[in-house]
This record gives structure tokens, C-alpha cells and sequence, in this order.
């Protein structure tokens, strides 16, 4: 059975609410600004109000050469995010730019 293409898995995607995955981590629709159904901004007060909690962690995911099937700092961010998602941690992720293979069929920002 052949591996599906990028494009073929980025079309597939179903992508939840921004507002649900807001709510998953305590944020309400009413300190999202929404850009679309998927994407959106936090409001400044939200910031604000969270300001005296305990400080989160931070895991720096950089600098991996991918392997000969191209698992490289995406797989291995998202691969964190749902693993620590599927133990019962408030986790999220937030990828800088991702694989530019679904808009131009090959793998990697460089090519």
C-alpha cells in the first residue's frame, strides 16, 4: 500500500473549532479573537488574567536532521503535543512554519 502524499494527508485533515480547542485549555470564545473557524488571537485581557498563575513549561524542539522518511521537528513537536495530551497534560503547540510539501508536493521548507 503506497504512502499517501502531503497534499493528500493536509486535505484530509479535519480541523476542530478554534473556540473548542480554546475551551480545552480554559480559554472562553470571549477572549478569542477568531481569524476564520481555525485560527485565532488571545485577547490582551486573558493574557492579563493569567498572569499571576504558576508559569507553564517549554519544550524547544530544533535542530533534528529528519530521518530517510522525513520525521523530523514537526512529526516530533506534534508527536509531544498529543502524547502529553493523551497522559492528561494541558499541552498545545505552536509550530513557526510547517512543511511547506502540501502546497508545493515536496518535502521541506528548502526545497
Amino acid at each position: 500500500m503506497p504512502f499517501k502524499s502531503d497534499i493528500e494527508i493536509a486535505r484530509g485533515a479535519v480541523k476542530l473549532p478554534i473556540v473548542e480547542i480554546g475551551g480545552k485549555v480554559g480559554i472562553g470564545s470571549d477572549d478569542l479573537l477568531p481569524y476564520g473557524h481555525d485560527k485565532a488571537k488571545v485577547s490582551q485581557g486573558f493574557i492579563d488574567s493569567v498572569q499571576g498563575n504558576a508559569s507553564g513549561k517549554l519544550i524547544l524542539v530544533t535542530a533534528i536532521n529528519p530521518t530517510p522518511a522525513g520525521e523530523g521537528k514537526t512529526t516530533t513537536t506534534v508527536g509531544l503535543g498529543d502524547g502529553l495530551n493523551r497522559i492528561g497534560k494541558k499541552a498545545m503547540i505552536c509550530i513557526r512554519e510547517a512543511s511547506l510539501g502540501p502546497n508545493f508536493g515536496m518535502k521541506g521548507g528548502a526545497a
